[in-house]
């Protein structure tokens, strides 16, 4: 399904190296979750407008003063995903948005489909909650920026995960494709890749049933995407000697906004296996302070 892994450069729009809209015609029926990844040079400036979204403008790479709603962000960003935790701007639906960015950079645009208004505001880095998931080699970092319970915002669910070299993450493989109250959340995921160090590389698996068939098993660089409509996804295989991030965005039907997953039962008994394993020392990769290197 090739359609569902997009390497760098191949959803590319205008200023925007990835562009993945709901609705678009990219993966038939796709209608809640979307991305957009904006690349400025140095003094660049883009403009744009939310429409039916509502937005997220969080800092790959780069810092830059966002214009929207009337407030003005000072957003100081990070040299890398690997650097720090940053902080972003939200940006409500029906907004006119100005970047600019005096050094350049690159900033992701994660959005969805607004079930409720929020206003315009300020996420600070040193409020982002960090968690430690998993443990020995399925031991990863998230950064839940605007998970349900971090961040509020009308549908758009959206994190950061880090995984050391050599450690799985997205694991065991779940799903969150049917809503079963309680239990599970029907959510379209995007993930958005990055790999330390020059020619770095991953890799990432989606496999669905008979009746929801869907497979892919997608080796991913800096800059590639790949699609989740549906099925279990996982592992995101971080490979020895290269830093894995990925950035995932959420959304679906507006039941309610809630990340309720459910494991493959195949591999669920693995979960069982991390009482008293010790998270991967290398964690956590970053914190909202400057970390030297990347």
């Amino acid at each position: 399904m090739s359609e569902l892994h997009l390497p760098y450069g191949s959803a590319a729009e205008g200023p925007f190296s990835v562009s993945v809209m709901p609705g678009g015609v990219r993966v038939p029926g796709w209608g809640w979750a979307g991305l957009r990844v904006l690349e400025l040079a140095p003094g660049g400036s883009a403009t744009f407008a939310t429409g039916e979204y509502e937005m997220i403008v969080l800092p790959l790479a780069g810092s830059a003063v966002v214009e929207a709603d009337g407030e003005r962000f000072g957003l100081q960003g990070r040299r890398s995903v690997f650097s720090r935790v940053s902080d972003f701007a939200y940006v409500p639906p029906g907004t006119d948005v100005a970047v600019h960015s005096a050094a350049g950079g690159r900033f992701a645009l994660p959005h969805a489909p607004a079930s409720r208004h929020f206003p315009a505001r300020y996420g600070p880095a040193d409020k982002v909650p960090v968690e430690l998931r998993g443990a020995g080699q399925c031991s990863r970092q998230v950064n839940n920026f605007a998970t349900p319970e971090g961040f509020g915002a009308g549908s758009l669910i959206a994190c950061e995960v880090l995984t050391p070299a050599g450690n799985w993450s997205s694991y065991p493989p779940h799903k969150h494709d049917t809503y079963r109250e309680g239990a599970e959340s029907e959510l379209e995921e995007i993930y958005y890749f990055e790999v330390a160090g020059d020619g770095g590389m991953a890799y990432q698996r989606v496999y669905g049933t008979s009746e929801r068939p869907v497979d892919v098993l997608a080796e991913v660089r800096t800059g590639d995407v790949v699609l989740v409509p549906h099925g279990w996804h996982g592992p995101s295989m971080a490979v020895p000697g290269y830093d894995l991030y990925y950035l995932n965005v959420m959304a679906g039907p507006p039941q309610e906004r809630a990340w309720r997953i459910c494991d493959d039962p195949a591999h669920a008994w693995v979960r069982g296996t991390w009482h008293g394993q010790p998270a991967d020392p290398r964690l956590p990769l970053t914190t909202a302070s400057e970390r030297d290197g990347n």
